[in-house]
């Protein structure tokens, strides 16, 4: 598809056909998903990808018995990792080697950024891992749609039940976001209903100052 056709009939779908994704498929859609931006492209991200009934009945479990969870051909955990310098060696390499980066010395420079990155409280890291690997959440819904994938993301569900059903280190993943993914059921009521509001982009976009709708002037009351 053309992006803008890929951005525009994209639905959150919770109905699915019962039809399997095969590995190549997924292999294509991650393939395409991982090119998303990421702090210091240190690509935090992790995907645990479920297409048997009894691991995708645990992560109902954990979701509050969202049926849809069980109902797609697969369903994704996405985890961010909270160690900024997980894979900072490799990056940084890469940047050298590919003229990013001028000099071994300034390579240094850059690791010891993120090695403070990592000394910071574990909130701030969780911030961290969260506004990077949602980045790539994103790109997984729309590479998935290119393929004829529909997908919905799950923010619905108790992280600790997550990381407890499939035995995840919390000290160092923070589960970001679940998707669910298949193809769409042909009666889909999200595929035959028409768009759902956005807000126009008068309203939501603002140049070199913000103003809320909060602070804005009331309108004057009536006499």
């Amino acid at each position: 598809m053309e992006f803008t056709e890929v951005v525009t009939t994209r639905r959150s779908i919770h109905e699915y056909a019962d039809e399997s994704l095969d590995d190549e498929t997924l292999r294509t859609i991650f393939e395409n998903a991982v090119q998303a931006p990421s702090s210091y492209n240190l690509q935090p991200w992790e995907f645990v990808v479920l297409r048997e009934d009894e691991t995708q009945q645990l992560l109902r479990e954990a979701a509050y018995d969202q049926d849809h969870v069980t109902g797609a051909a697969a369903s994704v955990i996405v985890l961010g990792n909270k160690d900024p310098e997980a894979h900072a060696e490799t990056v940084a390499d890469d940047m050298l080697e590919k003229g990013y980066l001028p000099s071994e010395e300034v390579r240094d420079d850059i690791l010891d950024n993120i090695a403070g990155m990592a000394d910071l409280p574990e909130q701030e890291r969780r911030v961290w891992t969260v506004r990077s690997t949602s980045l790539v959440a994103m790109s997984l819904m729309y590479a998935a749609w290119d393929e004829g994938v529909a997908s919905c993301p799950v923010g619905g569900f108790d992280a600790d039940a997550v990381l407890d059903a499939f035995d995840i280190d919390g000290e160092r993943y923070e589960p970001v976001m679940l998707l669910t993914m298949g193809i769409p059921a042909e009666d889909a009521g999200e595929l035959q209903a028409e768009r759902k509001y956005r807000r126009p982009v008068d309203e939501v976009v603002h140049f070199e100052s913000f103003e809320s709708e909060q602070s804005a002037d009331p309108a004057p009351a009536d006499d």
